[in-house]
């Protein structure tokens, strides 16, 4: 079972040099029920505000009438590309890290983080021109038709901020991967407070409409790289310590990240292309303005679902320690415990959701030119609310993967529920049987439920497999 774990994760103590021990290190070697506790709490924090953010993004886009909110429904899963290799590749970093921390290698952590910044910056000079060069045909590919030159105009911006996309993303994964979410918190939250404020006065005080959005979004995230940057680089009190001095690329280490970082990217990418395939059917059932009132609806779902992705981000750090540190109990333990609280979170959330989505509709829909959609928007609330409860158990599953360093399983399940699931019963509902856009919602929840039952079910065959294992060995 430790076949895929080089032996540097696991080497003699003394080098884990005496730099001073952090108290983030100290909870990811420690309780995991405290470990999520504590460090999710920051998370949750800063992704809540990013993702109050998303909202009112969406909010000030809508006041521009519904064909910029469909543009910028168009152009989402493209987006989603760089956001997925960044999460991607943070999900890898953040593993490598953790599993090197929590078997005693400092050195080893230190250069994993370096290997995560290095190839994230590759990987985003390579894509960047393509995407800006062809973005107007990429949103004619995937059915924007009429609004394709607005969202291309709003796609360019956005590519063009690629490597701050991705570089913000790791530094986020490096943070958690050493304990430290209070940080990762701070830049977040910055983040999110700095474009909410860039937006009125770059889309309507600015004259600069959707492109006013991309540019509000690029000059955030830009300026919480630097930050980061000033941490890592000059400030230098993370308990990594991060220098192209004396760099060594290691092929074993860039295999270890990319084991996770690219699965788990791939994932994103899969996200991105069902949104593409359920945009197209909604467009085949009932027109664009179906696009609008999903993308606005899923904005509010990603709101929803950000505690147990807080929970799930923050596990695959404490299960990477305990992984690295062969204390395989502990993967049942803050399984279990991360579960059941993210059920208790997301019910509540549901619940809320469930009662008031005709107040929350008018979110999307104050101006008069959108006004028409609100029944429609409220409607797909409600049936999506359902589909909260569910999410914890199949989201915090696959952390267990990604946090073991086993990211083709994960990409693996998430392929099953997708393709197998979510694209069928999306198909089956919406044309087949000709429910139209309320069989694509319906779809989308008996899809997702049937994936999550797959990955919790895997999840805990593998830890008791891997307990009954080494409590024989």
């Amino acid at each position: 079972m430790t076949g895929s774990l080089p032996d540097p994760l696991h080497p003699d103590a003394s080098r884990d040099h005496a730099r001073e021990v952090t108290a983030g290190v100290s909870l990811l070697r420690g309780d995991p029920k405290k470990a999520i506790w504590k460090l999710s709490g920051p998370m949750m924090v800063a992704m809540l505000l990013m993702s109050v953010y998303n909202l009112v993004n969406a909010i000030w886009v809508a006041g521009l009438g519904p064909d910029a909110l469909a543009a910028v429904g168009f152009m989402t899963p493209v987006f989603m590309i760089f956001i997925g290799l960044g999460n991607g590749l943070g999900a890898g970093v953040s593993s490598a890290v953790a599993r090197r921390i929590g078997g005693a290698n400092r050195a080893g952590a230190d250069s994993a983080a370096m290997h995560g910044i290095v190839v994230g910056s590759i990987l985003a000079l390579i894509l960047t021109a393509p995407l800006v060069i062809f973005a107007e045909p990429i949103a004619l590919l995937f059915g924007a038709g009429t609004v394709a030159p607005l969202a291309a105009d709003y796609g360019r911006i956005l590519f063009i901020g690629a490597i701050f996309i991705l570089f913000s993303n790791i530094g986020y994964a490096i943070l958690r991967g050493e304990g430290d979410t209070k940080r990762a918190m701070y830049a977040m939250a910055f983040s999110s407070v700095l474009n909410a404020v860039l937006d009125p006065v770059l889309i309507y005080w600015a004259g600069l409409g959707i492109a006013g959005a991309a540019i509000a979004t690029v000059i955030s995230i830009a300026s919480v790289s630097l930050i980061m940057l000033y941490w890592f680089l000059v400030r230098k009190d993370t308990y990594l310590h991060l220098s192209l001095k004396g760099f060594v690329p290691d092929r074993d280490t860039t295999g270890d990240i990319l084991r996770v970082g690219l699965p788990a990217s791939a994932e994103y990418l899969l996200m991105a292309s069902l949104s593409v395939v359920i945009n197209a059917i909604l467009v085949m059932v009932a027109g664009t303005d179906a696009v609008a009132v999903y993308t606005s609806g899923w904005r509010l779902l990603m709101f929803a679902v950000i505690p147990d992705l807080a929970i799930a981000t923050t596990l695959i750090s404490v299960i990477g320690a305990a992984y690295g540190a062969r204390r395989y109990g502990d993967l049942r333990v803050a399984t279990g415990y991360a579960i059941r609280l993210g059920v208790l979170i997301a019910a509540g959330m549901a619940v809320f959701i469930f009662l008031f989505a005709t107040q929350i509709a008018i979110l999307f829909t104050y101006s008069e030119s959108t006004a028409y959609l609100a029944p429609r928007i409220a409607s797909f609330l409600r049936v999506i609310s359902f589909l909260l409860v569910f999410i914890p158990a199949g989201m915090i599953s696959l952390s267990v993967f990604q946090g073991t360093g086993r990211g083709m399983t994960s990409l693996v399940i998430n392929i099953l529920r997708s393709l197998a699931f979510v694209a069928v019963f999306v198909y089956l509902f919406g044309i087949h049987l000709g429910f139209g856009e309320a069989g694509v919602w319906s779809g989308i929840v008996v899809g997702n439920i049937l994936g999550t039952l797959v990955a919790y079910l895997w999840a805990r065959i593998y830890i008791r497999t891997l307990e009954a294992f080494y409590s024989e060995a």
